[in-house]
């Protein structure tokens, strides 16, 4: 029988530590950036949102764009919520089954970004599906956060976070999230964005059902 820890109850918002000045001004400057490319890529389409163009935009310099966002495709793909994630499911209770949980909080993860910014997340996904370099560069980001995964469901399950079958299931469902996004906007992101994640999360839970089985 796997260990389950004991869930630490979740901050409120007033009682979480608040960024200093430094990060609040280093958050404010990556918003501005973000904020700028998304807008030339709704103005101009992706190509013609570069470096340069977007640091005008924000009123940065293109170096400083460079310093927050390694690449331009990392303007498009970052975001804060990884964090989030990670300190959602070591919050869940401590007596419910770790894969309740982890449904439970990647489900919640990717309907609140279609609440908080409905149009940010439709674009940000239809990039991903139509934007080779903005899919190659979420494919080589996606470890990153499996690794954060691999930490929560470490610590959720007493396993270790760095063996095998802790890795193998983090990025098994951190690419299916991907693919989960990226069929999402292939269809037009018609479909209930959470009942797709339910969907890919029962796949990996119970394998494939094929007829007749």
């Amino acid at each position: 029988m796997m260990r389950m820890t004991a869930a630490r109850s979740p901050l409120s918002p007033a009682d979480r530590p608040q960024p200093g000045l430094r990060e609040r001004k280093k958050l404010k400057t990556r918003r501005a950036i973000r904020a700028a490319a998304y807008a030339l890529i709704r103005e101009q389409g992706y190509d013609a949102a570069t470096v340069e163009r977007i640091a005008e935009r924000a009123e940065v310099s293109p170096s400083t764009v460079l310093r927050y966002f390694p690449t331009r495709e990392d303007i498009v793909l970052t975001d804060e919520r990884d964090p989030l994630l990670v300190a959602e499911l070591t919050a869940r209770p401590a007596g419910e089954p770790w894969r309740a949980s982890l449904r439970h909080v990647l489900r919640s993860a990717v309907v609140r970004g279609v609440e908080e910014e409905p149009e940010l997340t439709r674009m940000r996904t239809r990039l991903m599906a139509e934007v080779p370099a903005v899919r190659s560069r979420m494919l080589q980001s996606v470890s990153v956060t499996g690794r954060l995964l691999a930490r929560a469901v470490g610590d959720r399950t007493g396993l270790d976070p760095d063996g095998l079958e802790v890795r193998v299931l983090s990025m098994s469902l951190v690419g299916g999230l991907l693919e989960v996004s990226q069929y999402w906007a292939e269809h037009g992101h018609e479909d209930d964005l959470g009942g797709l994640v339910d969907r890919a999360l029962t796949v990996l839970e119970e394998g494939l059902a094929t007829p007749g089985s």
